[in-house]
């Protein structure tokens, strides 16, 4: 579901973001992954399946790790299935919204993706 989020974004006309970009901690070890991100603006895009919300133990860690996040300044999306396949409008403006606050110059540029995320919008 990653991928389409991903090609979501850009069939929207938005900056490409990276994929699966990993944080280190200052003395070289794994900290996180984000599914998607704009790293030097401190901006994650995470999809969220179901998994996340039937695990208690998945649950917990995602609270732990956006706690982190707050911390190091990081700005988080979450996106869910609804998001992408029902709608995909709102995830845009979501998303359009959080790379404003970041700094970035974001708007939807293009319609295309209409034609694969019909959606309700």
């Amino acid at each position: 579901m990653e991928s389409r989020l991903r090609m979501l974004l850009v069939l929207a006309g938005l900056p490409e973001p990276v994929v699966n970009h990993i944080e280190y901690t200052d003395d070289g070890r794994w900290l996180r992954r984000f599914d998607l991100s704009y790293p030097e603006h401190r901006l994650a895009i995470e999809y969220d399946g179901r998994q996340h919300a039937e695990s208690t133990r998945q649950w917990q860690r995602d609270v732990e790790r956006r706690e982190g996040l707050d911390q190091d300044g990081w700005r988080l999306v979450v996106v869910l299935s609804r998001g992408v396949n029902g709608r995909p409008r709102e995830t845009l403006d979501r998303v359009v919204a959080a790379m404003r606050a970041c700094g970035m110059p974001a708007r939807i540029r293009s319609d295309e993706w209409r034609i694969h995320f019909p959606g309700r919008g």
